[in-house]
């Protein structure tokens, strides 16, 4: 397999794309391409089959969507791009900048098909046909062996996350899926680490690969001068309690705190809320209406501190995420870089904590050793709170019964709080439409007052009913 040189134009403009994906780009904001995209970009548009390392936060999906893009015949309507990942989350989040880069294109349909979803309203979407179809492995795998998805017309084949999806457990359902596909077709794999899956799949399934790796892409996050890293010594007996002391020192305005298992999780939940904070977990045992509707309230600023195990969270970015706190020392040191990268992205400052038992340091060492420098320490009985008031998230979380089903838009909802029931623009952050429900951010001052004024008036012409998100976990 070959290298590319590092040496390259990195301008958009410098591709070979076509006028209105030019435009488009320009738009977007797109002028400079990242490292991975400049490596990669140029081998995917000459149609070789590649093998990148790129993490989250690296500009992948646009190095690969740009590819598969430039593929595609709008006019046939058959499936001709298929795109893999290991959760329903990066699904999304890669269906959502696949439709910005498509604009350029005309009537280019995108379906996202992901386990925890119903089975029904996917073959019924598939039977009005897609260009590209974005999802998990097992949820593909049961639609092709149920005759729903036809893969004979796929040009282009992403996976995205690869070594996360082995992790997984995926490789049977990717293996099956991939003998289904055309022969004559482009494989695209991303990866944030290579492990021996990894180059047994490219060997089995590639042709002639291209592989790109760049010097800087295993430690990206641990290597960003933006991010302050410390430890913090602590008796497995106090664990828990240290991270309410850390929350109340910094006082983040949003946080993921990482633990091992769900277990810990759920015991860290119910110490931060027995001490006020407003935390939520997110583990594998949730269910995927209560993953989304947790994951809504954390990006829309109404939840403090995301508690999470590392499959639940792989995928996520979440914007001016402020602070990354390490509850256990993860025994994998890449997957400690994966964690910390969360925060300090686009320039931003990040904060990331780790607490370490006596027992945890030789996985600290692992970590100083990947990283090239050494962990600057605090004392945990030094850290004082910084502010007595509470520390409580800006917005809260109103839940509409009625979605996009209903013809409920974004917009009907804000024309709703800020017309007929009086609020201003500014009290109003982020509106989230599901197929059933609407989950609107509104400050936290006024969300009773809200949901009063929401239930007397009407939204789309008739009245809806509203609750406070926070009502119903205490339920």
């Amino acid at each position: 397999m070959n290298s590319p040189t590092a040496d390259r134009t990195t301008s958009f403009t410098s591709l070979p794309l076509s006028a209105a994906m030019q435009a488009n780009l320009a738009q977007l904001g797109y002028h400079d391409m990242t490292p991975i995209q400049a490596a990669s970009l140029p081998l995917a548009l000459q149609g070789h089959d590649l093998i990148a390392q790129a993490q989250t936060g690296s500009g992948k999906t646009a190095a690969f969507g740009l590819a598969l893009l430039q593929r595609l015949d709008a006019g046939r309507f058959d499936v001709q791009a298929l795109v893999l990942c290991p959760t329903r989350e990066l699904a999304d989040q890669v269906c959502q900048e696949l439709r910005r880069l498509a604009r350029a294109a005309d009537n280019i349909k995108i379906l996202s098909l992901c386990g925890g979803s119903p089975f029904k309203p996917q073959a019924e979407s598939l039977q009005f046909g897609a260009h590209i179809v974005v999802g998990t492995p097992g949820r593909l795998m049961d639609h092709v062996e149920r005759g729903t998805l036809a893969l004979g017309a796929i040009q282009t084949l992403v996976l995205d996350e690869a070594d996360r999806m082995l992790d997984m457990g995926f490789i049977d359902d990717i293996a099956k899926l991939i003998r289904q596909l055309p022969k004559q077709r482009q494989t695209l794999l991303f990866s944030a680490t290579y492990p021996d899956g990894i180059a047994a799949l490219a060997q089995k399934f590639l042709r002639e690969p291209k592989e790109v790796r760049l010097s800087s892409a295993n430690q990206p996050a641990a290597a960003a001068p933006q991010i302050r890293q410390w430890a913090i010594e602590v008796a497995e007996s106090e664990r828990l309690h240290a991270v309410s002391t850390l929350l109340r020192h910094y006082r983040p305005a949003s946080t993921i705190a990482f633990c091992n298992t769900k277990q810990q999780c759920r015991d860290l939940v119910d110490v931060l809320a027995a001490q006020g904070f407003v935390a939520m977990a997110l583990h594998g045992d949730l269910e995927q209406r209560e993953r989304d509707q947790v994951l809504i309230q954390f990006a829309n600023r109404s939840c403090s501190v995301l508690v999470a195990t590392d499959v639940a969270a792989r995928g996520l970015d979440i914007a001016q995420l402020e602070c990354v706190i390490n509850v256990d020392m993860t025994p994998d040191a890449e997957v400690h870089v994966h964690r910390v990268g969360r925060t300090g992205r686009a320039g931003a400052e990040g904060l990331a904590l780790s607490l370490v038992s006596m027992d945890e340091m030789g996985r600290l060492g692992r970590v100083e050793q990947m990283q090239g420098r050494e962990f600057q320490w605090l004392k945990l009985g030094e850290l004082q709170a910084a502010d007595d008031a509470p520390l409580l998230p800006a917005m809260d979380t109103l839940q509409i019964l009625g979605g996009r089903k209903d013809k409920i838009r974004p917009g009907d909802v804000l024309g709703a709080l800020t017309g007929e029931a009086g609020f201003a623009g500014t009290q109003i952050g982020k509106i989230n439409v599901t197929d059933f429900h609407t989950y609107v951010a509104v400050e936290r001052s006024i969300a009773h007052e809200a949901v009063r004024r929401l239930s007397l008036g009407k939204l789309k012409g008739r009245k809806v009913k509203v609750r406070r998100m926070v009502d119903l976990a205490a339920d």
